[in-house]
């Protein structure tokens, strides 16, 4: 039994050793480019400042 028990040991080492994972900081800067929409931001606040006008002269309109 104690034969293979080392044989289980040793073949347990190998399979730890073998799963060793290393990280490294990358030579160049992560760049993350971001393409944001702001289109409805500015409809939304353009319809505001409109109807707010329209509220406020509503004689003209």
């Amino acid at each position: 039994m104690r034969g293979k028990t080392k044989l289980a040991a040793a073949a347990l080492a190998s399979f730890t050793l073998a799963a060793c994972v290393t990280v490294e900081a990358p030579d160049k800067p992560i760049v993350i480019e971001l393409n944001v929409n702001i289109r409805q931001e500015v409809i939304y606040r353009l319809a505001e400042d409109a109807g707010n006008t329209i509220e406020e002269n509503a004689d003209i309109f």
